[in-house]
């Protein structure tokens, strides 16, 4: 009886371990979209935008278990984001912040390190709501110099880097030049390109989920 009652009470024991040391799984509920006219959908119909097209992907793979918020702005600047960020982060908390600016600001010639300061600024108003920061890294045309042009790229390195987040390198990657997926304007990605802009982002948004 007696051994009988410790087998008993050393089952329980382990149990109880056993719960504890598994690791509770906590998931990102809010994916908040911080971005230009690539992620607004500048025209294109929204619906066929790459955010509308991750919320869909989102809901076929994990239903009902993420929200998608697109905070994006056509012609938005790190600045413009900078000042519209605190109110997102109060209105949504959201637990996963995807940057996604900077283009504009390279398109008019801003100094490269008051681009670096805000895409900082961003990241850490971000951290500091405890939300998972992604940066999504943008290029420009090369006429504006080579060395204009290796500043402003190297700005999205050196903040990834500082604040320990994942960087997308080029949000454009096999869409920017390539007929039949750009616009008229020659700047914005048609329809065509969302899946392809999509692919690309969507491995970095699921590893923080």
């Amino acid at each position: 009886m007696q051994i009988s009652k410790v087998i008993l009470s050393t089952s329980k024991l382990l149990a109880t371990i056993t719960i504890c040391l598994v690791p509770t799984i906590v998931s990102a509920k809010t994916i908040l979209i911080l971005g230009d006219s690539l992620s607004a959908g500048y025209g294109i119909d929204e619906k066929q935008g790459w955010v509308n097209l991750l919320q869909q992907r989102l809901d076929q793979q994990y239903p009902k278990k993420h929200k998608v918020v697109n905070a994006s702005v056509s012609g938005e600047t790190t600045s413009g984001g900078l000042a519209r960020l605190p109110k997102l982060l109060t209105t949504y908390k959201p637990d996963v912040v995807v940057i996604e600016l900077g283009g504009n600001d390279g398109l008019r010639g801003q100094p490269p390190q008051m681009i670096q300061k805000n895409l900082a600024q961003l990241v850490q108003l971000s951290q500091k709501q405890k939300a998972t920061v992604l940066l999504f890294g943008m290029k420009i045309p090369p006429n504006y110099g080579s060395a204009y042009s290796n500043a402003f790229e190297n700005n999205y390195k050196v903040v990834s880097q500082q604040y320990k987040i994942k960087l997308l390198p080029f949000f454009l990657e096999g869409v920017a030049g390539r007929k039949g997926l750009i616009q008229n304007d020659q700047i914005h990605p048609n329809a065509k390109a969302q899946p392809i802009m999509l692919n690309l982002a969507y491995p970095y948004i699921k590893a923080v989920l």
